[in-house]
């Protein structure tokens, strides 16, 4: 039988944004009370029977959303460059994520919630 395991913390943030080329209410600037799961996945356990200490990625994502919470995403890298969408948050999240795997865990998802209602989410498949 082969396992997998998946472990993933969620946290919240605030920001503004505009979606530049975008034709409707999103063009101007506006804020979400945003929502990030990050999920590592692996098969293996360490030897105290974890994939990874949920204390590491809270400690990871805090840092991620030090760097976005309660700012003008447009205004920040790669925002300034990169339209800040739903799909782009969470790619830069994952992408951030990544230099933090470990041998057993592999950052496999990234889901980030502009509304209790809307969603994107970028996985990683095997």
């Amino acid at each position: 039988m082969k396992v997998k395991y998946k472990i993933s913390v969620e946290k919240n943030f605030s920001s503004a944004h505009c979606l530049r080329g975008y034709k409707g209410k999103c063009e101007n600037l506006h804020g979400h009370n945003w929502k990030i799961r990050a999920v590592f996945c692996g098969t293996k356990l360490d030897d105290i029977g974890m994939l990874i200490d949920f204390t590491d990625i809270k400690m990871y994502l805090n840092k991620i959303i030090e760097f976005l919470d309660h700012k003008f995403l447009n205004e920040i890298c790669p925002f300034d460059r990169v339209n800040p969408t739903s799909e782009n948050i969470a790619l830069f999240i994952l992408k951030q994520l990544k230099c933090t795997e470990t041998e057993n865990a592999k950052i496999c998802e990234v889901e980030v919630w502009e509304s209790d209602s809307s969603s994107a989410a970028i996985i990683i498949e095997d």
